[in-house]
């Protein structure tokens, strides 16, 4: 099947924007989280990024991740991340095989459409690193041989932001990789009870059908490639990241891979929207799940009980807006 997506079309944003609808409301269905968030999820896709969820223990990541490949009809797969994992299981691995005295390649999980990468910092940096390429270029190389990966390709990782013993924290350049940094947080009451009552009679990801496929996500995406971005917009984009360079509370400000991912998230959520263009509001709604995870707050600033979410707020507020 060929990864190539569709030209853009005039109708094309009205169309993209009904399949992310769609598919917001579909996840509605088995995930308790505003909708603000399983938004961010669907433009990440659109973005083509990757994403990291940091919350607590049972608030449904999980769920989260196998709702959006079901929902789009997209292959899944699953890592539980441990300390004795290696990159080979991540992957894949070349198998001698005796009857063709060859050697074979047995691909390994990340060939798949969505990979849910579940606590991503209990395994090695080695076998962290195994993703890499992958998320960067779409595809592997084993033994000197390159093999490419389906598209869309979207790794949705987990870790626990309370866990630490046995763990290993995610270099800046690898946290720097992820489009976006999401929470779920729990359920309102009414929710929450709500939750436990379907889940212990009929689980809503069991009964989850597709509202859309593979050949309207790749026409999502280009649709969101094709957003407009007036001078203004991307000047704007970049003024927010020196914001957060020069800041006296940091110790690293977003780099120009923030900067891009900033604007793609922009897009998408312009494509979500029925826009062909984007606007400094698509910049500012996203700008913090985007933005927040790769900066350093600074030792004192951090002490002072500072969190990268509060840099880019301030930025944000003191960075003018276009007209």
């Amino acid at each position: 099947m060929s990864d190539t997506a569709p030209a853009p079309s005039a109708t094309g944003s009205v169309a993209a924007a009904e399949v992310v609808d769609r598919v917001v409301a579909n996840l509605e269905l088995a995930v308790r989280a505003p909708r603000e968030t399983l938004e961010l999820c669907v433009f990440g896709l659109l973005a083509e990024g990757h994403l990291i969820i940091e919350d607590f223990p049972g608030v449904g990541k999980t769920v989260l991740a196998k709702s959006l490949a079901r929902s789009l009809h997209l292959s899944f797969s699953r890592l539980q991340f441990t300390p004795d994992l290696l990159p080979t299981d991540v992957t894949g691995v070349n198998v001698f095989s005796q009857k063709t005295n060859e050697f074979e390649f047995r691909p390994g999980p990340v060939f798949a459409n969505v990979l849910l990468v579940d606590e991503i910092n209990r395994a090695s940096p080695k076998t962290q690193s195994a993703l890499l390429e992958a998320m960067q270029e779409c595809q592997v190389t084993i033994d000197g041989m390159t093999y490419a990966l389906e598209l869309p390709f979207l790794v949705v990782a987990t870790q626990n932001p309370i866990e630490y013993e046995g763990t290993y924290p995610l270099p800046e350049a690898q946290l720097d990789r992820f489009a976006a940094r999401l929470s779920l947080g729990y359920p309102p009451l009414a929710e929450e009870a709500r939750m436990l009552a379907e889940q212990t009679t009929a689980p809503p990801l069991d009964r989850l059908r597709p509202v859309a496929d593979r050949t309207d996500v790749l026409g999502a995406i280009a649709q969101a490639r094709a957003v407009y971005v007036e001078d203004s917009v991307g000047r704007y984009v970049v003024s927010v990241l020196r914001h957060t360079r020069a800041s006296p509370r940091l110790a690293l400000g977003a780099s120009p891979r923030a900067g891009i991912a900033l604007l793609r998230m922009a897009k998408a959520r312009a494509v979500a929207a029925g826009r062909d263009y984007a606007l400094p509001e698509d910049v500012q709604a996203v700008a913090e799940p985007v933005l927040a995870h790769r900066l350093i707050v600074a030792p004192e600033a951090r002490a002072a009980g500072i969190t990268g979410s509060d840099v880019v707020g301030e930025a944000l507020e003191e960075t003018v807006v276009p007209a």
